[in-house]
């Protein structure tokens, strides 16, 4: 089976953050790797992330590294017992300060009191225990457990976002962001979206060092803005966590396709996280609901799937990341009738008309093995992405970091070049470039799309081109 097009992340943790592992991942189709900054230490996201660029330059792939910022997520303290089961009918209060045990615990946002009322619902550690706000005690929330479960140390505590008094970017964001630009990271996840602001402020916090912003949608206020929030970020990320927390989980599906047709229509790369084979965290094959909910992912269009605890904490990481790639590359290759319709075309400019004419070709003229572009900035790469093509995309690429963050981008492969000085030396590199990796062979035919005269910001050019044949 070919290699999947629609790419795969996995968290780095516990069970994963080793040279064995992350070669392995990778062997199993990974391309990106989340390092989760809610956890760990910076000394242990520099060791993940040095790590990955030791697997990339063995293997001689480019590998992006995602670090999940925090965001303004409020956490339980200290529990005592830990982890502890919480009763129904059990009476709790989250407080500003002071110990954990069966009576209360802190909370990691002190202003919680003052954002919640009487009848409202709190729920902790993803909904695993649901408690009722029965009355509001100074900086004390008095809540009454109305469905028991188990929880630990430093777990979510979840109100709906638009109560929530936290500022979009929080001073630990900050100090996480520095960290992460410092390590060198390629993409940045924001944490609780709300509206394109939250976006424009940690953007405005990156400086000269800007990389790009994949935007987590999972609150209801982000559903509601999608439409704004597309215009000001990179990608998005549908973090159903979270999300199936605040909304009721029937809605859930049916937000995730328009999420995902709403990214696929702004041309912006969309990934779908949380619980895709979440019971291979203890089990070495997935259940038939999972492999069935990697597929619909698939098949609504998902640029990529995510894989949290699964590669971070499970048992069987390489096993997961090997499921849910088999999955990918068997609906791409058989489920054509089933996928998701592509977006109307909107071409709006000559790049996107020229992307979208190359991508036509691709999908219409059999005797076409691929596409391949060269860019600098990676646009042209997202532009022909977006289209779908039926081929391999090839992306050429000076630029290390670009060719890293665009490792996110469904049915793209970014290969390292030289700028060029003029088209002819354009070609010849992507040429030589497809044939000394086996890529494709002489007398094949390959569509090029770059910009012409080499060096210009617009994509102007497209070329069905003989492998091997003589360009001068």
């Amino acid at each position: 089976m070919t290699a999947a097009k629609t790419k795969l992340l996995c968290t780095l943790g516990p069970a994963s953050a080793t040279p064995k592992m992350v070669r392995g991942l990778v062997e199993a189709g990974a391309t990106i790797f989340r390092l989760n900054f809610s956890h760990g230490t910076p000394e242990d996201h520099e060791r993940a992330l040095r790590i990955v660029r030791e697997a990339e330059d063995d293997l001689g792939i480019s590998l992006a590294v995602l670090a999940d910022m925090p965001g303004p997520k409020v956490r339980l303290g200290s529990m005592e017992p830990d982890p502890f089961k919480f009763q129904p009918g059990q009476r709790f209060l989250l407080r500003a300060g002071g110990p954990g045990n069966e009576r209360g615990t802190s909370t990691s946002y002190p202003g919680l009191a003052s954002d919640l009322s009487a009848g409202d619902r709190v729920l902790l550690a993803d909904g695993a225990v649901e408690l009722t706000v029965a009355s509001i005690d100074g900086d004390t929330v008095v809540t009454e457990c109305v469905r028991g479960g188990t929880v630990r140390s430093r777990q979510g505590v979840n109100v709906p976002a638009e109560r929530l008094g936290l500022p979009a970017v929080t001073d630990r964001d900050r100090e996480c962001l520095r960290v992460a630009l410092d390590l060198g990271v390629d993409l940045v996840a924001q944490s609780f979206v709300r509206e394109p602001r939250d976006i424009a402020d940690l953007r405005l916090l990156m400086g000269d060092r800007v990389v790009p912003i994949v935007a987590k949608i999972e609150t209801n206020p982000a559903v509601a803005n999608i439409e704004a929030i597309l215009e000001v970020c990179d990608a998005v990320m549908v973090a159903r966590g979270d999300l199936g927390v605040e909304l009721p989980m029937e809605e859930i599906p049916l937000i995730q396709k328009d999420l995902i047709r709403a990214a696929r229509a702004a041309g912006r790369p969309v990934v779908v996280a949380t619980q895709m084979l979440e019971s291979m965290i203890k089990a070495p094959r997935p259940t038939r609901a999972e492999a069935t909910d990697v597929a619909n992912a698939v098949l609504d269009g998902a640029d990529a799937i995510m894989l949290s605890g699964e590669t971070a904490i499970g048992e069987y990481p390489f096993e997961a990341a090997q499921a849910a790639t088999r999955i990918a590359g068997s609906i791409e290759s058989r489920g054509a009738d089933y996928r998701a319709a592509q977006p109307p075309c909107r071409h709006q400019g000559d790049a996107a008309a020229v992307a979208h004419a190359a991508a036509s070709i691709g999908i219409e003229d059999a005797g076409v093995v691929a596409i391949a572009c060269y860019t600098e900035t990676g646009r042209t790469a997202r532009l022909l992405s977006a289209e779908r093509p039926g081929v391999p995309i090839y992306s050429f690429l000076p630029d290390a970091g670009v060719r890293r963050a665009n490792a996110l981008l469904w049915g793209v492969t970014s290969l390292p070049a030289e700028p060029p000085h003029d088209t002819d030396e354009m070609i010849e590199l992507m040429d030589r470039g497809l044939q000394e990796r086996r890529l494709a062979a002489p007398g094949d035919a390959v569509v090029m799309v770059a910009a012409s005269p080499a060096g210009r910001t617009t994509t102007n050019m497209l070329k069905v081109h003989t492998v091997g044949s003589p360009v001068r």
